[in-house]
């Protein structure tokens, strides 16, 4: 009988600490990451968050409605939540023009992935018929911008929220998990990219623009994924490169989740 050819051995991605990178940082190293609560006046909740040169302005509006689907679902007691993107002209080098008439596929894509999102981080059955819509609008862009919005809208929903339970909506108990709110599991997200077979954390849009490997992930703090996005612009990548793409991006949610907690905390 024939042997099996021998299995030639792949290579290993890289995880190094430093490959040189445009703003100095090591490959698992976040951009400063600030985010600041109660940045607009009407919005139920509002946050401007910043990840390096990147500025997502995120706020947070309650209707008390829902939609027809919801309407109709049987409970009561169940609400939704939706959200619109926006590339703001003057963001990018050069100027985006607003989308008054038609939406981009892009924008649409963007809204579509931060609806979803936090639709699996709060307990719908319990939001009331309410709508909460989340406008994430993009003031400065250096790649990361829907992950950006993610993150930021998590704090400004957890805002509209408090608001709603301290005019009666929600009825806290001590010990109970997060205050009597209906959140199911607090979310971040990141991204995460392959340069030269380097593996690295929150890519720039230079680092973006000349990725091999490209991805935007979205965890909960139990660990759990909720949204795994990833192209490459080569060759196709394996499974053992997936899997510390994931590594890399769980440890940066982590800080992520971090900073969300260290805001709403203040």
């Amino acid at each position: 009988m024939a042997k099996s050819p021998a299995k030639s051995a792949e290579p290993q991605p890289v995880i190094s600490e430093n490959q040189g990178r445009p703003d100095g940082r090591d490959s698992k190293t976040l951009r400063p990451v600030k985010i600041q609560r109660h940045f607009t006046k009407h919005a139920h909740g509002s946050v401007l968050i910043e990840t390096g040169d990147t500025r997502v302005l995120v706020t947070a509006s309650v209707e008390e409605r829902v939609p027809r689907h919801v309407f109709h679902s049987g409970n009561d007691n169940a609400g939704w939540i939706t959200a619109e993107y926006a590339l703001l002209p003057g963001s990018t080098n050069t100027r985006s023009n607003r989308e008054r008439l038609k939406v981009s596929g892009r924008t649409t894509e963007i809204q579509r992935l931060i609806g979803r999102c936090l639709r699996a981080s709060f307990d719908l059955s319990r939001l009331g018929q309410r709508t909460i819509t989340v406008d994430a609008d993009v003031l400065q862009a250096d790649a990361g911008t829907r992950v950006a919005a993610i993150t930021g809208a998590y704090v400004a929903v957890v805002d509209a929220l408090r608001k709603l339970q301290a005019e009666g909506h929600y009825q806290g108990e001590p010990g109970q998990d997060y205050g009597g709110l209906p959140i199911l599991s607090p979310i971040a997200a990141v991204s995460v990219g392959v340069i030269d077979g380097d593996v690295r954390l929150d890519l720039t849009y230079e680092e973006d623009s000349n990725a091999d490997v490209d991805a935007n992930i979205v965890m909960n703090a139990r660990g759990e994924l909720i949204e795994f996005q990833a192209s490459t612009e080569g060759k196709p990548f394996s499974r053992v490169l997936m899997t510390d793409m994931l590594d890399v991006a769980e440890s940066g949610i982590q800080s992520l989740l971090k900073a969300q907690e260290a805001a709403l905390s203040d």
